[in-house]
C-alpha cells in the first residue's frame, strides 16, 4: 500500500509539472488528447454553460458565462497545488519518514498537514521530518512550491495583456461595424464616408489582429472563454464579421480589388480553423442557413443603396457560397460551443454603436417606452 501511494505520489507531481509547463511555458500547441487542463476545461464548462444558458435574461445570462474564464484560472491553480500536496504527502507515507510531531502515532493526515506547510514555506515547525531523506524531500516540496507559485502568478499578467490586446481591435470596430458588427455595415461605413480607398489599410490591421489572435489563444486556450467588455460584442462575432466582409469582396464587389481581402480572409479562416481544433470543436454548418436567398437579395439591395454593386449573375453568388463554406461551419461549431451569437449578414435595421448610447439613456428610453411616448436619447444629441 505505501509502495503504491509512492509510486502514485510521483506520478502525479509528474503530470502536474508537464501540464503546468505545457499551459504556462510552452508557446504552442498542445495536441495530446489527455490532459489535466484540458479534462478540466471539458468537464467544467458543459455544466456552467449549461446552467448559463437557462437564464432568461441576456445581461445576466452574458454576466455569469463571463465569470468562467477569470475563475477557471483560479480553479486550475487549486487543483495543481492540491495535487502537489497531495503527492508529497503520499511520497512521505512511502518512504515511512519519521515525524516529530505532537501526536505519538502520526496517520497520513499529519503527512498531508506537512506537506501544505511545506508546500506555501509557512515554516511552522510544528510538524516536520526527523531523518534524512524525509527531510531532503521537505526541501525539494519547498523549493518547487516558492517556484511553481512564482511562475502561475507571472502568468496572470501575460495573460491579461493579450485579454486586452485582442479587445482593442474589437472596439475599435464598433464605429466601423457597428455592435453588434455586421459585414454589410463595414462595407456601408467606408462606401458612404467615400473612404473606399482606406478599406485595404482597415483589412490589413485585421489581417495582423487575427494573426495575434491565432497566437495567443493557441498559446492560452484559456482566452477563448473570456468574454468582451459589452455584451453585444465577443471575439468570435468580429472575425466572422471579418470573414464576411473578405468574403463579399472576394465574391465581387465593383471598383474593389480583391487582393487584401483575400490575405486578411486567409488568416482569419487560419485563426478560427485552429483555434476550434485546439477547443476540440468539429465543424458543423449552421442552421438554419446564415444567408438564404431572401436576406442575400436584401443584402445586395442594401449594398447597392450605399453605391456598393455586387456582381451579376449567378457566379458571385456560387462563389460566396463557396467561401462561406469553408468558414461558417467552424464558426458555428465554436459559437455553439461558447454561446456566442455570430453576427447576422444584413441586418433588418442598423445596429447602433456602443458610443452613441449609454445606460442612463438605455434607461431613459425604456421609461418613455413604459409612459407611451417617444424621446431621443441625450447621448444621440
Amino acid at each position: 500500500m505505501h509502495t503504491l501511494a509512492g509510486i502514485l505520489g510521483a506520478a502525479l507531481i509528474l503530470i502536474v509539472l508537464w501540464d503546468a509547463f505545457e499551459t504556462i511555458i510552452l508557446p504552442r500547441r498542445v495536441t495530446r488528447r489527455i490532459r489535466l487542463t484540458a479534462g478540466f476545461y471539458r468537464l467544467s464548462w458543459r455544466p456552467w454553460s449549461a446552467i448559463a444558458r437557462r437564464i432568461r435574461k441576456p445581461r445576466r445570462r452574458e454576466a455569469a458565462l463571463s465569470y468562467f474564464g477569470p475563475l477557471s484560472v483560479l480553479f486550475l491553480l487549486i487543483i495543481w497545488t492540491s495535487g502537489m500536496i497531495f503527492a508529497f504527502a503520499g511520497l512521505h507515507w512511502a518512504l515511512g519518514t519519521r515525524l516529530i510531531t505532537p501526536d505519538k502515532h502520526p496517520d497520513f493526515w499529519a503527512y498531508l498537514y506537512m506537506s501544505g506547510t511545506d508546500y506555501f514555506t509557512l515554516g511552522l515547525g510544528d510538524v516536520t521530518a526527523a531523518a534524512g531523506p524525509g527531510r531532503a524531500l521537505t526541501v525539494v516540496e519547498a523549493g518547487l512550491g516558492f517556484g511553481f507559485l512564482a511562475i502561475v502568478i507571472g502568468y496572470f499578467p501575460v495573460l491579461y495583456q493579450a485579454f486586452s490586446r485582442r479587445e482593442v481591435s474589437i472596439v475599435l470596430l464598433d464605429a466601423r461595424a457597428g455592435s453588434p458588427s455586421s459585414a454589410l455595415e463595414l462595407l456601408r461605413h467606408f462606401s458612404e464616408t467615400r473612404a473606399l480607398d482606406q478599406l485595404d489599410l482597415a483589412l490589413h490591421e485585421h489581417e495582423r489582429w487575427t494573426a495575434e489572435l491565432l497566437e495567443s489563444h493557441i498559446s492560452y486556450p484559456v482566452l477563448s472563454y473570456f468574454r468582451s467588455q459589452h455584451d453585444n460584442q465577443s471575439w468570435l462575432g468580429a472575425t466572422t464579421t471579418i470573414l464576411d466582409a473578405c468574403a463579399l469582396v472576394m465574391a465581387g464587389i465593383r471598383d474593389l480589388p480583391p487582393r487584401q481581402a483575400q490575405l486578411t480572409f486567409a488568416m482569419a479562416r487560419h485563426a478560427v480553423v485552429d483555434i476550434a481544433q485546439i477547443l476540440r470543436r468539429p465543424p458543423r454548418a449552421p442552421e438554419p442557413d446564415r444567408l438564404p436567398p431572401a436576406v442575400l437579395e436584401r443584402l445586395r439591395g442594401e449594398l447597392a443603396a450605399a453605391g456598393l454593386e455586387m456582381a451579376d449573375g449567378q457566379e458571385a453568388g456560387t462563389r460566396l457560397a463557396q467561401l462561406r463554406s469553408v468558414y461558417e461551419p467552424y464558426v458555428n461549431a465554436l459559437a455553439e460551443y461558447l454561446s456566442m451569437r455570430l453576427p447576422e449578414w444584413a441586418p433588418e435595421r442598423r445596429p447602433l454603436h456602443n458610443w452613441e448610447t449609454s445606460a442612463w439613456g438605455r434607461a431613459a428610453a425604456a421609461a418613455s417606452k413604459a409612459a407611451g411616448c417617444t424621446r431621443i436619447d441625450d447621448d444621440h444629441g
